[in-house]
């Protein structure tokens, strides 16, 4: 894994109210910051629009992260993703978050499946969609 590999970036200023008791960010605003760069995800491959449109789309079905170094206000906070796989109806996202100084604060994973809200059952990744999702 090469970080060329992390095609999408997304950087987020870290607010003030992040910061819990121990004058550093709180670990849950890690899942948020994912959170955002997984949104972003569905953006820029056409899912958030898919489930606009038809009611099908990406749901989360698992997120991990493990906390490598604390981040701390003033500052941004860095997300890199990359697709990890891609499966018939579900994919994997690999985020690393950094500091303003490059450090790996943290490093991410979530799995996603392929939801049709209409049935409440999951769909296959069509082949178009795989070529798009696996250009990140």
């Amino acid at each position: 894994m090469k970080e060329s590999d992390f095609k999408l970036h997304l950087q987020l200023r870290i607010d003030w109210s992040e910061m819990d008791t121990y004058q550093h960010v709180n670990n849950v605003n890690f899942m948020k910051y994912m959170q955002s760069a997984r949104v972003q995800f569905w953006e820029v491959t056409g899912l958030a629009k898919l489930h606009k449109e038809t009611n099908k789309g990406p749901m989360l079905a698992s997120t991990k992260c493990d906390f490598k170094n604390p981040l701390f206000f003033p500052g941004n906070v860095i997300i890199k993703t990359r697709v990890e796989f891609i499966k018939n109806s579900s994919f994997g996202l690999h985020h690393l978050l950094y500091n303003d100084a490059g450090v790996l604060c943290a490093e991410g994973h979530d799995v996603a499946v392929c939801f049709d809200f209409n049935t409440n059952k999951t769909f296959l990744i069509t082949d178009s969609l795989r070529q798009t999702m696996e250009q990140y």
